[in-house]
């Protein structure tokens, strides 16, 4: 058995990833996680803490997903897998192009969505490897992999 290395995309303001790892670790599956900055306000201020005071919001955003796209693209290819796990809170937009990039780029990808996002997710669901409806059941996949 291997070491999987597995990019956790999703929003950053719950628990899931945790809950992911601990269900993974309950199944004996040992990985290398690598995912999007947690710490939000970290994530929203890295554009000027790199290249200095932006002339007004709009910059400051956009120097900000700069560079959190460059650490994302650089994570992402490092991964053997992909989950994105969309929850039911905030516009999750980040996620599905990340989720998008690791298709275009032949990551194999496990998307967690509810069962009430099926209509808003077609595409992407189409396009996943594997959709589940629980964290759960992707750790399950997860483990099956790994046999």
């Amino acid at each position: 058995m291997y070491e999987l290395s597995i990019y956790l995309a999703g929003e950053i303001h719950s628990d899931w990833r945790d809950r992911f790892r601990s269900a993974l670790e309950e199944r004996g599956v040992e990985a290398t996680f690598l995912g999007p900055q947690e710490e939000h306000q970290r994530s929203d201020d890295i554009g000027e803490e790199i290249l200095g005071e932006q002339p007004g919001p709009r910059y400051r955003d956009l120097m900000g997903a700069r560079v959190n796209t460059l650490r994302t693209r650089v994570h992402m290819r490092h991964a053997d897998l992909f989950v994105a796990c969309f929850t039911d809170k905030y516009r999750q937009w980040n996620t599905a192009a990340d989720a998008g990039a690791a298709v275009a780029a032949g990551i194999p990808l496990i998307l967690i969505r509810d069962p009430e996002h099926l209509h808003a997710l077609k595409e992407l669901d189409a396009m996943a490897d594997l959709t589940v409806e629980t964290l759960e059941q992707a750790a399950d996949a997860v483990a099956y992999i790994l046999e």
